[in-house]
């Protein structure tokens, strides 16, 4: 876990070139679920998820280049990812391409992480560590999805294309719950640990009276 407490440190950036991709990003989630939904534009929907994608990609890398780590980039990044699941998951049920029991699973997921960070928010804590299977998940479900959508069709083409889909949905949905349960298991931990800035309880028995 992130601990909060002390003073403003350079993490606590907000205009860097990361978190200005990750905007650009946020902006694309609204773009994205009107394409599938209205005009049902499958090829356009598909680029702007490829182009969340490799933004997604480009601003870890940036960061890192060019040492613009920021608090606010910790939390955003991952939230605009939860929000192209999120869309991509109600308009691909929307369309009746996914069940709706896929998206409830993976909301409440999302749900409960968010309520335990809260929780640890007011503990002094910040966001989790990062689990790396998460983002594995993410990058899995990110490649179901525009294929879910090109292999919507009764083409012999698009059938392949939907069996490979669903093979990636499948095991995207398995390792995504499989990392909510990680960071289930650092909840658990931090909660077992002193709040940041309260002392350690001691460990040793005190007796009452003269020892002998």
């Amino acid at each position: 876990m992130h601990d909060t407490v002390g003073p403003p440190t350079d993490d606590d950036r907000l205009w860097t070139v990361p978190n200005a991709l990750s905007m650009l990003r946020l902006a694309g989630v609204p773009l994205f679920l009107w394409l599938m939904l209205g005009p049902e534009a499958d090829g356009w929907a598909v680029a702007v998820l490829a182009i969340g994608g490799f933004t997604d990609w480009l601003d870890g890398k940036l960061a890192r280049v060019l040492d613009q780590f920021s608090r606010f980039g910790a939390m955003l990044d991952p939230a605009v990812d939860r929000l192209y699941i999120l869309a991509a998951l109600v308009g691909l049920a929307a369309r009746d391409i996914v069940p709706w029991w896929a998206v409830v699973a993976l909301v409440a997921r999302d749900v409960v992480l968010a309520v335990c960070v809260f929780v640890l928010r007011h503990r002094g804590y910040g966001p989790f560590e990062v689990v790396y299977l998460g983002k594995a998940a993410t990058f899995v479900l990110l490649y179901a999805f525009p294929l879910l959508l090109l292999g919507d069709g009764p083409s012999p083409a698009e059938a392949v294309v939907g069996v490979v889909a669903n093979a990636f949905a499948i095991w995207g949905v398995a390792l995504y719950l499989w990392s909510g349960l990680l960071y289930l298991a650092q909840f658990r931990l931090a909660l077992r640990r002193p709040a940041p800035g309260v002392p350690a309880p001691s460990t040793r028995f005190d007796h009452g009276g003269a020892g002998g």
